[in-house]
């Protein structure tokens, strides 16, 4: 048997929640049980012919060689381009980093700027990884809760109450995973206010989920609204979802270039640069033509308002109608304490999913999320699907007791 200690950085996370959840539904799949699975944010689209056939192209042409760490040219115009469009701010070559995917660019630049447990903030509902994240680079995360009531979103004032000397970063994420929730002008206006108060806490936003937006007004962005915090605010994105590119696995942050600088230094160490081919397709699906995304987001929408409708209509659950993203966040509160056919009593939101899974729905449960009673489901699915495990919850709650 082999002596291996894992390194306490290992010991200290746990497996990303909705990476087991979804390992879980493949492997009950895989076993024969019928299970529609709502577990994965990931489009059910697949990436335009456009962007492939640049990719595709890029390999015929011998452009599978290594590209500087912070990206190739073409890509470092795309993405300073989308910024300048997306915040109005002129940002330079150096202030570009470029990964193997947005989760990577938020774990290195975590990586970059913290230790000694350096304090994180983190509004709940949170994305299932960020705690472990800065757990995994020797800091703390501080978990503020953010309820239903207020929106799912960050208030000034809890943020004044959260930050002490030791804060380092607030991460906000909006569209929010799990929630679908972000934030306006006004709202990011009062963040920023107490930002201004307190020179060493820098911000990372989270917006990878940008272009997936319901609400006829435009999405606000941090960067956009708070110039002023423009020399600590670092903006995460990626083409995962919104192009349907989740297995070209590539995202970028800019941001500081102080920061920038040590990401890539630490990127030079860890993979020198993402696959040549995966950026030459980013490149083009930032710069071409943008109709996809309209047409995806439309879909989302129609597949928003039906799960919406539905789990409305279920004595027990409740949601709120998400601004973006693809996900529902339900509220569940009204089905703790009740009964299963088995005779199990659901004590909890962890319960209640692992009851809706052997009723044939994959989702995942909103403790994960750092919020309960919660679960959440995503309807990056066909609507057929969409339709079809809300009829299983359906039926799964009318069978409690």
């Amino acid at each position: 048997m082999s002596d291996f200690k894992p390194a306490a950085r290992v010991t200290r996370i746990k497996p990303s929640p909705s990476v087991a959840a979804a390992a879980r539904a493949k492997e009950l799949k895989a076993a024969g049980k019928d299970i529609v699975d709502m577990t994965v944010g990931e489009p059910d689209f697949d990436t335009p012919d456009s962007v492939k056939a640049v990719g595709i192209a890029a390999i015929q042409n011998g452009d599978t060689k290594y590209t500087p760490v912070n990206g190739t040219p073409a890509l470092r115009r795309a993405i300073r381009g989308r910024m300048k469009a997306r915040t109005g701010i002129d940002y330079g070559d150096n202030q570009v980093s470029v990964g193997g995917g947005a989760k990577q660019i938020i774990f290195v630049a975590l990586m970059a700027s913290i230790d000694d447990e350096a304090e994180v903030i983190i509004p709940a509902p949170y994305w299932v990884s960020y705690p472990d994240m800065v757990l995994a680079n020797d800091g703390k995360p501080i978990i503020v809760t953010c309820p239903e009531a207020l929106g799912f979103k960050l208030t000034p004032a809890a943020l004044a109450a959260a930050i002490t000397p030791k804060t380092r970063w607030l991460i906000l994420n909006a569209p929010s995973n799990p929630t679908g929730a972000a934030y306006s002008d006004a709202e990011l206006a009062g963040l920023a206010a107490v930002l201004d108060r307190h020179p060493h806490v820098w911000v990372m936003t989270d917006e990878i989920y940008d272009e997936i937006w319901f609400e006829d007004r435009p999405l606000s962005s941090i960067a956009k609204v708070a110039p002023q915090l423009a020399d600590r605010i670092f903006v995460v994105n990626g083409v995962s979802k919104s192009y349907a590119m989740t297995g070209w696995r590539i995202g970028y942050g800019v941001g500081p270039a102080p920061l920038v600088a040590a990401i890539n230094k630490l990127q030079s160490q860890m993979s020198s640069c993402p696959a040549s081919m995966s950026q030459a397709a980013a490149a083009a699906a930032m710069e071409g033509d943008q109709s996809f995304i309209a047409d995806c987001v439309k879909v989302y929408e129609q597949r928003r308002d039906i799960a919406v409708a539905a789990i409305n209509a279920i004595p027990g659950l409740s949601s709120v109608v998400p601004s973006g993203a693809f996900y529902l966040y339900p509220n569940c509160a009204g089905v703790i304490g009740k009964t299963t056919p088995s005779g199990k009593v659901i004590e909890n939101d962890l319960d209640f999913v692992l009851y809706l899974l052997d009723s044939g729905v994959a989702a995942i449960h909103g403790a994960a999320y750092g919020l309960s009673p919660h679960f959440r489901i995503s309807t990056a699915t066909s609507t057929d699907l969409v339709e079809e495990a809300c009829r299983r919850i359906a039926a799964a709650c009318a069978a409690l007791t």
